[in-house]
């Protein structure tokens, strides 16, 4: 294919050269379409032997010396380095960010088949860059269909693409493959993808805003679920510093939406709020409907915690609406969960038993597993952590009905998952619930067992067993 031989960067041009005999070929094969002679191509800069010695490809031509062999043959620098016309990368850059528009504002599965066209031409051509932005942009596709493992691919190929580029130029690949990690219910990993990519950066000062912001932003969720609340806070703050450095409204946006995480465990309802309205602003400036769709979300959170339900049910409703319209599924089914606690605590349990019912995996119950190996629902390895919230909402739909061995059965069915997720205040509320109705129904020795396992979880509020965090940048 032309182009994958041997490439070479040339700093000064920005573009990657092919090797020596391949310019060499296509020099010679200019010069004779143009009928024009090697003295008459070189003078007056080089000698007819220098002409000769190239299109041997015995010599790699300097910057200097292609840029004066293109004027002579009438093309430009980029083509005769690389062999493809200046317009092409330039015009499928353009197209890429056409997929990106389709992403934010259409469905994930329309942005995807884009991506992919648009991954084969770059394959076809040799645009590295252009093809590992390509996948970059299909991974998010994946993530929001809830495709994990494609998704996971995806970000893993980007990273082995920009394997010679600058760390930061990675990040938005390491950040995309946590998130995968994180939906999959492998908390502790996704912690460490972002912690010790936070590592690299500042111990080789790297010190670059929008990757920073970036990786700080993604480890709050998991450190939350984690029950890591003093390393949420910090991160949250390290966010803040950063964001007046960052241009892109995207991530400032995404920042506000993650700092809100920190703010609500703290029980800054109002500014949690605040934070929210401001990344909502901006993303609907920006017409990212998955992001402001996740602002909605994290507002019914936040309206649920503080007891306003008729509030969060509105919230909730509208990002599931938005969700479902760009048929990002696993996102979809998340927000139900949350939706379908609500719909509980408002004393409609049938309402929320028949929207949690179609999420899990067939059988989940019984086997204690909730593998979630069946399209669309939620399990071990996709959405662990809602999986086990909505088994957990089932177990109290059944015990506020007199119907104690479901609920045993959901509550262990939670356990396993959240146990495989690391989810440590979601761990100990369920061992609190499975010990209450244990011990009402004589089993003292077996609720003390589950009432331990919550206790453990719990032995060292705001810390995790990750190690020591993260360095903190220079700001």
């Amino acid at each position: 294919m032309q182009g994958e031989a041997t490439v070479a960067q040339d700093s000064s041009a920005g573009v990657r050269c092919d090797d020596p005999a391949e310019i060499g070929r296509r020099v010679q094969r200019l010069r004779a379409e143009r009928g024009l002679t090697q003295r008459q191509l070189a003078e007056p800069a080089y000698t007819p032997a220098y002409v000769s010695t190239l299109e041997s490809g015995k010599v790699r031509p300097s910057q200097a010396a292609l840029r004066h062999l293109a004027e002579r043959l009438g093309v430009s620098y980029e083509e005769l380095a690389t062999g493809r016309p200046a317009e092409l990368a330039a015009g499928l850059r353009l197209r890429l960010t056409d997929a990106r528009r389709a992403l934010a504002t259409g469905a994930p599965e329309d942005a995807a088949t884009l991506f992919r066209a648009l991954h084969e031409e770059a394959v076809a051509h040799a645009l590295p860059e252009e093809r590992a932005a390509a996948l970059l942009g299909l991974g998010d596709c994946l993530l929001e269909s809830g495709e994990l493992t494609g998704a996971r691919d995806c970000f893993a190929a980007v990273e082995r693409l920009l394997t010679d580029e600058p760390l930061p130029r990675r990040v938005p690949a390491i950040r995309g493959r946590a998130t995968a990690h994180l939906l999959t219910g492998e908390l502790r990993y996704a912690c460490y993808l972002l912690e010790s990519t936070l590592d690299e950066l500042n111990a080789a000062g790297l010190h670059d805003p929008d990757a920073l912001l970036l990786l700080y932003t993604a480890s709050i969720a998991p450190y939350m679920d984690m029950g890591a609340h003093a390393r949420a806070a910090h991160a949250a703050e390290l966010a803040l510093a950063l964001a007046p450095r960052v241009s892109d409204p995207a991530l400032v946006a995404g920042m506000h939406r993650g700092v809100a995480r920190t703010l609500i465990a703290e029980g800054r309802i109002d500014e949690a709020d605040a934070s929210l309205a401001k990344a909502q602003e901006l993303y609907r400036q920006l017409h990212i409907r998955t992001e402001l769709a996740h602002c909605h979300w994290m507002r019914g959170y936040v309206h649920a915690q503080d007891g306003d339900l008729e509030q969060a049910e509105s919230e909730l409703r509208t990002a599931r609406s938005i969700l479902a319209s760009k048929r990002a599924a696993l996102f979809t089914e998340q927000v139900e969960v949350e939706l379908a606690d609500v719909l509980r605590r408002r004393g409609r349990a049938a309402e929320a038993e028949a929207l949690l019912r179609p999420l899990l995996a067939s059988g989940a119950v019984r086997d204690g597993a909730g593998e979630g190996s069946g399209s669309g629902a939620l399990g071990a390895k996709r959405g662990a952590v809602h999986a086990g919230g909505a088994h957990r909402l089932l177990g109290l739909i059944a015990e506020e009905r007199g119907d104690t061995e479901a609920a045993e059965e959901h509550y262990c069915a939670a356990l396993s998952l959240l146990e495989r997720s690391s989810a440590a205040g979601d761990l100990a509320d369920l061992c609190r619930l499975l010990g209450d109705l244990l011990r009402r129904t004589g089993r003292v020795e077996a609720a003390m067992d589950a009432y331990r396992t919550g206790l453990g979880h719990r032995a060292a509020p705001g810390t995790t067993t990750l190690g020591p965090a993260p360095a903190t940048p220079p700001m």
